[in-house]
């Protein structure tokens, strides 16, 4: 028994990171991926926010589900959330005033978020509290990685650079790393050289993102399928032919 809860805890955990990665798995929560991932920290800071509300409304559903009719189920999974999000907008706008305003108003639309919503119908809603933490702490690292990622190639492709502590300049100056531009401007005040393309700054250039990020995803599962049935029909072949040789015998 003991060992079946740990699997259980186990699969509750790593399930969101990979196998069933909320963004690049099941395709949920485009709407922030697109927008706040111009760069690394943006998106980073979306992913601390938004693992935030998600676990703690999880937390909260767990807690209550047995308490809550289901006639009003949707509407207080709804009430918490907003209740968490309320708490992150405050923290941000007090603490962090520029990923604050670099969010805008898609901090305030983790309220309607169809993965938080999700997990709180589809799992909390059905599951112990601590199971229930496991899976907002695994889809929050899972949907965390996947933007992050998102925002590295978006902000490096796009600007050249790689920008380390705008966002969170609680140690002094931002620290800028040059990988597609120089740092050293000829006479006419322009870069040396600049390999950056300004469009993966804009829309199109998250959506060609995310395209290849799900594409390599897809192709990686996929591959994995392959594998897997090969060694079945391996495994199966290997059954019939000792069957033969035993009845051969016979």
């Amino acid at each position: 028994m003991d060992n079946i809860k740990r699997e259980q805890h186990k699969a509750s955990f790593l399930n969101g990171i990979l196998k069933e990665n909320p963004l690049l798995i099941q395709v949920l929560g485009l709407c922030p991926a697109l927008a706040v991932t111009k760069s690394l920290e943006t998106a980073f800071g979306m992913g601390l926010l938004f693992t935030f509300v998600l676990v703690s409304s999880n937390v909260i559903v767990s807690l209550l589900r047995k308490l809550i009719p289901e006639e009003i189920r949707t509407p207080s999974y709804i009430v918490v959330i907003a209740t968490f999000v309320t708490i992150v907008k405050m923290f941000a706008e007090a603490f962090l005033p520029e990923l604050y305003s670099s969010l805008g108003v898609f901090l305030s639309l983790l309220v309607v978020n169809c993965i938080v919503l999700g997990r709180a119908e589809a799992f909390a809603g059905s599951n112990g509290v601590f199971d229930s933490f496991l899976d907002g702490v695994g889809n929050g690292i899972g949907y965390t990685w996947a933007i992050s990622l998102m925002g590295i190639i978006r902000e490096v492709l796009g600007l050249g650079t790689l920008t380390i502590g705008k966002v969170f300049n609680f140690f002094g100056d931002p620290l800028t790393l040059p990988i597609l531009k120089s740092t050293v401007l000829d006479h006419y005040g322009n870069p040396l050289y600049d390999y950056s393309i300004s469009i993966f700054q804009n829309p199109a250039g998250a959506f060609i993102v995310l395209g290849l990020m799900l594409g390599i995803m897809a192709a990686i599962t996929n591959h994995k399928k392959a594998v897997e049935k090969a060694k079945e029909k391996a495994l199966k072949l290997e059954m019939a032919a000792k069957a033969a040789l035993a009845g051969g015998n016979k």
